[in-house]
């Protein structure tokens, strides 16, 4: 046999409202509803009234959608790891070199970046040289220089 869950029981339920200082669309729609289904059958609101009514919730909801899209704009603005480190193009780096067969450091180069990419969620640096090196790899960045002068 099924049994109830006792927190479903109305003695259990929350006994005072919080109230929310701010008025959101869910919030709106509840006092509109409200209010249509108790005004006076005699005094129904006016047409206008309620295409004010009608045009403040339209412009609430649009309102709402842009905040909304505003806030995943910058919310992918601020985790993008090619704005991170885009400040790097024309940058002069250094990055040490590895030998791919033993895993040791054989040296370092120095090259400008040209571009920054994106893989696996991880900053690419484009650089010169042709080469691409992680941007986590970078172990020194300098202003580029011009016919031997720092700019």
């Amino acid at each position: 046999m099924n049994k109830i869950d006792p927190s479903l029981y109305l003695s259990n339920q929350q006994q005072t409202r919080e109230p929310s200082p701010v008025l959101d669309r869910d919030g709106f729609l509840k006092i509109l509803m409200t209010q249509l289904q108790n005004q006076d059958p005699g005094e129904t609101l006016e047409t206008t009234e309620m295409i004010n009514q009608m045009t403040n919730l339209s412009s609430l909801e649009q309102m709402m959608n842009m905040n909304e899209s505003i806030d995943t704009l910058v919310q992918s603005q601020l985790i993008s790891p090619v704005i991170e480190y885009s400040h790097m193009i024309g940058k002069q780096i250094s990055y040490d070199v590895f030998d791919e067969e033993t895993g040791n450091q054989v040296g370092t180069e120095t090259s400008e970046v040209i571009a920054v990419s994106q893989e696996d969620g991880w900053a690419v640096l484009e650089l010169n040289n042709g080469e691409k090196v992680h941007a986590d790899a970078v172990v020194q960045v300098s202003q580029e220089e011009v016919n031997g002068e720092s700019s």
